[in-house]
């Protein structure tokens, strides 16, 4: 009785996943294409540029001003569809974890400022796509990498 309520109830406790955008910024063309990493402002880890939903714009128009926001990537596109989706935990304040599932779009960038809102915070570099997996933690975003 014990397990059968419990397989029954712990669904229901469990959190649903969260939403968020990122940008997969590439310049170059064939051997020579690279991705460009940034650090995360909590731990300095390498990550591509990601966040929550913003009311009024399209999926890939959020991913599009993180770029802009977190790598200062301008007069840039992103793809209309996203080009992959990869899990991970997010630890926020209070010492817990929400898992949050991150639709990724392509960014081709056409134009990078120095001068952009969160160039004081972050580091940013360019680099291959085997580099770019080495660095990267999430399995899931190594393997979007590892693809290209």
């Amino acid at each position: 009785m014990h397990s059968t309520l419990g397989a029954f109830i712990s669904p229901m406790l469990r959190r649903p996943k969260r939403l968020q955008m990122a940008a997969l910024c590439h310049r170059g063309q064939g051997d020579d294409k690279e991705y460009l990493l940034v650090t995360s402002r909590d731990t300095g880890r390498w990550i591509i540029p990601k966040g929550w939903p913003v009311r009024g714009l399209k999926s890939n128009e959020t991913a599009l001003q993180e770029a802009w926001e977190e790598a200062g990537v301008k007069n840039s596109s992103a793809s209309a569809q996203p080009i992959g989706r990869y899990n991970y935990q997010k630890h926020l304040g209070g010492g817990y974890a929400v898992p949050v599932e991150t639709l990724v779009y392509s960014v081709a960038v056409n134009e990078l400022s120095d001068d952009f809102p969160e160039a004081h915070e972050r580091t940013r570099k360019w680099v291959s796509a085997t580099l770019a997996a080495a660095m990267v933690q999430e399995p899931e975003l190594k393997a979007i990498f590892c693809a290209r």
